[in-house]
C-alpha cells in the first residue's frame, strides 16, 4: 500500500498557530479558556496549543487531559483499553470555555465519550473541539469548531498521526485507497492508525 505525507512538521506548527489565533478570536481574548487534550496524542497536541495560546496573549493559558476510557461506547467490544489519567487545572472546569483537542475526528463516537466525560467533571460555559485532521465519515452530528486540515478520505484509507512527544517526529500521512471512492466509511487510526 502506498503512503503519502499530507502534513509535514511545519504544516502541523502552522495549523496550531491558527487554530489559536482563531481561537482566541472566538473567544474574544484569553479569558476563561481551559484547553484539554484527549489520549493520546490530543494531550501533545493541547499542550502545544496552550503554548501557543498563551505566547500569543501573552498570558498562561491552562492545559490538561480528560481520559475517555470509560466512557466509550465500544467497552464491551474492546474491553482490555488503558486508562490514561484526567488532569484537570488547578481552577477545574467550572464556568470554564473549554477547547478539547483530538488529533483525527473521524466518526465522533470519542468526542462524544469525551463530553461525556467532562460532564463527569465539571460544568463548563461551553465547549469547542479542535482538531488537526478532519477526516469527514460521521456517525454522530459532531463538529469541530477549528480544524487544521479537512481530509477527505476514502474507506480504504487510514490515517497516521505522528508527534514527536509521542513517536519521536511530527507529520501526518494517509495510507492504502488505491481504487476506493472518497466519501465511504471506514476505520480512522493515529501515531499507529488513528480514530
Amino acid at each position: 500500500m502506498s503512503t503519502r505525507t499530507v502534513l509535514s512538521q511545519a504544516d502541523i506548527t502552522r495549523a496550531l498557530t491558527r487554530i489559536s489565533h482563531e481561537i482566541l478570536e472566538s473567544n474574544r481574548g484569553p479569558d476563561g479558556l481551559v484547553v484539554l487534550g484527549v489520549p493520546t496524542r490530543g494531550v501533545a497536541l493541547a499542550e502545544r496549543l496552550g503554548a501557543t495560546l498563551s505566547s500569543i496573549a501573552g498570558v498562561v493559558v491552562p492545559v490538561g487531559a480528560v481520559d475517555v476510557t470509560m466512557y466509550r461506547d465500544d467497552l464491551r467490544r474492546n474491553p482490555t483499553r488503558a486508562s490514561h489519567p484526567t488532569s484537570l487545572p488547578p481552577g477545574g472546569i467550572d464556568g470554564a470555555v473549554v477547547v478539547l483537542v483530538d488529533d483525527v475526528l473521524y466518526s465522533g463516537r470519542t468526542v462524544r465519550a469525551a463530553l461525556d466525560a467532562l460532564s463527569a467533571l465539571g460544568r463548563p460555559r461551553a465547549v469547542r473541539l479542535a482538531v488537526l485532521v478532519d477526516r469527514g465519515h460521521r456517525e454522530l452530528p459532531i463538529r469541530a469548531d477549528f480544524v487544521g486540515k479537512n481530509l477527505p478520505t476514502s474507506s480504504s484509507e487510514r490515517i497516521y498521526v505522528h508527534l514527536s512527544e509521542v513517536d519521536g517526529d511530527d507529520g501526518v500521512a494517509i495510507e492504502g485507497g488505491a481504487g476506493d471512492e472518497p466519501g465511504t466509511a471506514s476505520a480512522g487510526q493515529t501515531g499507529g492508525p488513528t480514530s
